[in-house]
Protein backbone atom coordinates (compact mmCIF):
# COMPACT_ATOMS: atom_id res chain seq x y z
CA UNK A 1 0.00 0.00 0.00
CA UNK A 2 3.10 2.19 0.73
CA UNK A 3 4.64 2.07 -2.20
CA UNK A 4 1.22 2.50 -4.39
CA UNK A 5 0.36 5.63 -2.53
CA UNK A 6 4.46 6.52 -3.71
CA UNK A 7 4.17 5.60 -7.07
CA UNK A 8 0.38 8.06 -7.25
CA UNK A 9 2.47 10.59 -5.75
CA UNK A 10 5.54 10.67 -8.11
CA UNK A 11 2.77 10.40 -11.08
CA UNK A 12 1.04 13.56 -9.86
CA UNK A 13 3.86 15.56 -8.81
CA UNK A 14 5.14 14.85 -12.14
CA UNK A 15 2.46 14.46 -14.12
CA UNK A 16 2.68 16.07 -17.90
CA UNK A 17 0.03 18.99 -17.07
CA UNK A 18 2.37 20.33 -14.42
CA UNK A 19 5.87 19.94 -15.93
CA UNK A 20 5.04 23.26 -18.29
CA UNK A 21 4.99 25.07 -15.17
CA UNK A 22 8.44 23.26 -13.66
CA UNK A 23 9.88 24.21 -16.75
CA UNK A 24 8.70 27.88 -16.68
CA UNK A 25 10.14 28.64 -13.44
CA UNK A 26 13.57 27.20 -14.46
CA UNK A 27 13.78 29.41 -17.20
CA UNK A 28 12.82 32.36 -15.35
CA UNK A 29 15.05 32.02 -12.72
CA UNK A 30 18.18 30.01 -13.38
CA UNK A 31 18.61 31.25 -17.07
CA UNK A 32 19.06 34.47 -18.81
CA UNK A 33 15.23 34.91 -18.43
CA UNK A 34 15.98 36.05 -14.74
CA UNK A 35 16.89 39.52 -16.03
CA UNK A 36 13.31 39.90 -17.56
CA UNK A 37 11.63 42.49 -15.71
CA UNK A 38 8.72 41.27 -13.32
CA UNK A 39 5.67 42.12 -15.27
CA UNK A 40 7.60 40.26 -18.40
CA UNK A 41 8.00 37.26 -16.16
CA UNK A 42 4.29 37.11 -14.88
CA UNK A 43 2.90 37.26 -18.28
CA UNK A 44 5.04 34.91 -19.92
CA UNK A 45 4.35 32.58 -16.67
CA UNK A 46 0.54 33.09 -17.03
CA UNK A 47 -0.03 32.36 -20.91
CA UNK A 48 2.01 29.15 -20.29
CA UNK A 49 0.13 28.25 -17.33
CA UNK A 50 -3.11 29.12 -19.48
CA UNK A 51 -2.78 27.27 -22.50
CA UNK A 52 -0.60 24.30 -20.94
CA UNK A 53 -2.90 23.91 -17.93
CA UNK A 54 -6.14 25.81 -17.23
CA UNK A 55 -7.25 25.20 -20.65
CA UNK A 56 -6.75 21.41 -21.61
CA UNK A 57 -8.17 20.84 -17.87
CA UNK A 58 -11.15 22.51 -18.76
CA UNK A 59 -11.67 20.53 -21.76
CA UNK A 60 -11.07 17.38 -19.74
CA UNK A 61 -13.74 18.44 -17.38
CA UNK A 62 -15.93 19.14 -20.62
CA UNK A 63 -14.97 15.80 -22.30
CA UNK A 64 -15.83 13.98 -19.28
CA UNK A 65 -19.07 16.08 -18.52
CA UNK A 66 -20.13 14.60 -22.57
CA UNK A 67 -19.01 11.43 -21.28
CA UNK A 68 -15.91 11.32 -24.22
CA UNK A 69 -13.77 10.04 -21.60
CA UNK A 70 -14.29 7.70 -18.36
CA UNK A 71 -11.86 9.40 -15.94
CA UNK A 72 -9.47 12.24 -15.63
CA UNK A 73 -6.74 9.70 -15.82
CA UNK A 74 -7.60 9.24 -19.76
CA UNK A 75 -6.04 5.69 -19.37
CA UNK A 76 -7.62 4.26 -22.45
CA UNK A 77 -5.80 4.68 -25.52
CA UNK A 78 -8.81 5.88 -27.72
CA UNK A 79 -10.48 7.73 -25.14
CA UNK A 80 -6.46 10.01 -24.99
CA UNK A 81 -7.63 11.03 -28.90
CA UNK A 82 -9.37 14.11 -28.48
CA UNK A 83 -7.62 15.40 -25.43
CA UNK A 84 -4.15 14.80 -26.80
CA UNK A 85 -5.68 17.40 -30.33
CA UNK A 86 -6.82 19.78 -27.37
CA UNK A 87 -3.44 19.76 -26.32
CA UNK A 88 -1.34 20.04 -29.51
CA UNK A 89 -3.87 22.94 -30.14
CA UNK A 90 -2.97 24.82 -27.08
CA UNK A 91 0.97 24.42 -27.42
CA UNK A 92 0.77 26.26 -30.79
CA UNK A 93 -1.30 28.90 -29.62
CA UNK A 94 1.13 29.25 -26.37
CA UNK A 95 3.98 29.58 -28.66
CA UNK A 96 1.95 32.06 -30.95
CA UNK A 97 1.69 33.77 -28.28
CA UNK A 98 4.83 33.69 -27.04
CA UNK A 99 5.99 35.00 -29.94
CA UNK A 100 4.94 38.44 -29.96
CA UNK A 101 7.97 38.88 -27.83
CA UNK A 102 10.99 38.18 -30.11
CA UNK A 103 13.65 37.55 -27.43
CA UNK A 104 11.70 34.48 -25.84
CA UNK A 105 12.40 32.51 -29.19
CA UNK A 106 13.74 29.68 -26.97
CA UNK A 107 10.34 29.13 -24.83
CA UNK A 108 8.97 29.73 -28.34
CA UNK A 109 10.99 26.36 -29.14
CA UNK A 110 10.13 24.16 -26.20
CA UNK A 111 6.16 25.12 -27.07
CA UNK A 112 6.42 24.07 -30.69
CA UNK A 113 8.38 20.96 -29.73
CA UNK A 114 5.92 20.27 -26.81
CA UNK A 115 3.05 20.50 -29.57
CA UNK A 116 5.60 18.21 -31.71
CA UNK A 117 5.36 15.74 -28.75
CA UNK A 118 1.25 15.60 -28.80
CA UNK A 119 1.11 15.24 -31.97
CA UNK A 120 3.43 12.14 -32.06
CA UNK A 121 1.52 10.76 -29.01
CA UNK A 122 -1.89 10.88 -30.94
CA UNK A 123 -0.16 9.63 -33.66
CA UNK A 124 0.91 6.76 -31.79
CA UNK A 125 -2.26 6.23 -30.04
CA UNK A 126 -4.11 5.54 -32.67
CA UNK A 127 -2.87 1.93 -32.87
CA UNK A 128 -0.58 1.46 -29.57
CA UNK A 129 -0.08 2.81 -25.80
CA UNK A 130 2.61 5.23 -25.22
CA UNK A 131 3.42 6.51 -21.73
CA UNK A 132 2.27 10.13 -21.65
CA UNK A 133 4.25 11.18 -18.41
CA UNK A 134 7.15 9.46 -19.40
CA UNK A 135 7.15 11.35 -23.13
CA UNK A 136 6.27 14.55 -20.97
CA UNK A 137 9.77 13.84 -19.03
CA UNK A 138 11.60 12.89 -22.00
CA UNK A 139 10.63 16.06 -23.63
CA UNK A 140 11.78 18.34 -20.26
CA UNK A 141 14.97 16.57 -20.15
CA UNK A 142 15.54 17.67 -24.00
CA UNK A 143 14.95 20.99 -23.10
CA UNK A 144 17.43 20.90 -20.40
CA UNK A 145 20.10 19.27 -22.27
CA UNK A 146 19.65 22.07 -25.66
CA UNK A 147 19.17 24.88 -22.97
CA UNK A 148 23.09 23.48 -21.16
CA UNK A 149 24.85 23.04 -24.76
CA UNK A 150 23.19 26.11 -25.77
CA UNK A 151 24.51 27.89 -22.56
CA UNK A 152 21.33 29.86 -22.10
CA UNK A 153 21.87 28.81 -17.88
CA UNK A 154 23.60 26.23 -16.61
CA UNK A 155 21.37 23.44 -16.33
CA UNK A 156 23.44 20.46 -14.80
CA UNK A 157 21.25 20.26 -11.45
CA UNK A 158 17.92 20.74 -12.99
CA UNK A 159 19.09 18.12 -15.26
CA UNK A 160 20.25 15.81 -12.90
CA UNK A 161 17.09 16.31 -11.14
CA UNK A 162 14.81 15.73 -13.96
CA UNK A 163 16.86 12.61 -15.03
CA UNK A 164 15.94 10.80 -11.33
CA UNK A 165 12.96 11.80 -11.91
CA UNK A 166 12.17 10.15 -14.92
CA UNK A 167 13.63 7.09 -13.08
CA UNK A 168 10.86 7.20 -10.75
CA UNK A 169 8.83 8.03 -12.72
CA UNK A 170 9.17 5.43 -15.10
CA UNK A 171 8.98 2.67 -12.00
CA UNK A 172 5.81 4.35 -10.70
CA UNK A 173 4.22 4.04 -13.71
CA UNK A 174 5.37 0.45 -13.68
CA UNK A 175 4.63 -0.54 -10.63
CA UNK A 176 0.97 0.89 -11.06
CA UNK A 177 0.49 -1.70 -13.90
CA UNK A 178 -0.36 1.36 -16.17
CA UNK A 179 2.63 0.51 -18.93
CA UNK A 180 4.87 -1.78 -19.53
CA UNK A 181 8.31 -1.27 -20.36
CA UNK A 182 8.40 -0.66 -24.08
CA UNK A 183 6.08 1.90 -23.30
CA UNK A 184 7.44 3.58 -21.06
CA UNK A 185 10.83 3.02 -23.32
CA UNK A 186 9.03 4.47 -26.27
CA UNK A 187 7.47 7.57 -24.27
CA UNK A 188 10.78 8.98 -22.93
CA UNK A 189 12.71 8.48 -25.59
CA UNK A 190 10.47 9.30 -28.63
CA UNK A 191 9.77 12.92 -26.03
CA UNK A 192 13.15 13.25 -25.71
CA UNK A 193 13.96 12.88 -29.54
CA UNK A 194 11.23 14.68 -31.28
CA UNK A 195 11.38 17.69 -28.62
CA UNK A 196 14.93 18.20 -29.78
CA UNK A 197 14.39 17.95 -33.26
CA UNK A 198 11.78 20.24 -32.81
CA UNK A 199 13.90 22.44 -30.91
CA UNK A 200 16.73 22.89 -33.16
CA UNK A 201 15.04 22.85 -36.53
CA UNK A 202 11.83 24.39 -36.32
Amino acid sequence: MMYKKLSNGISWVLHPFLLPLYLIVVLLTLTVFAHYPANVKFYLLWVVVLYAMIIPLLALGVLRSLGRISDFKVDNRRERLLPLLVGTVCYVLCAVTISKIPSVVFLRKFMVAAACCEAMCFAVSLRWKISLHLTGMGAAVALLVVMNVAGVGHMLLPLTIALLGAGALASARLYLGCHNGRQVLAGFGGGFVVATLAMLFL
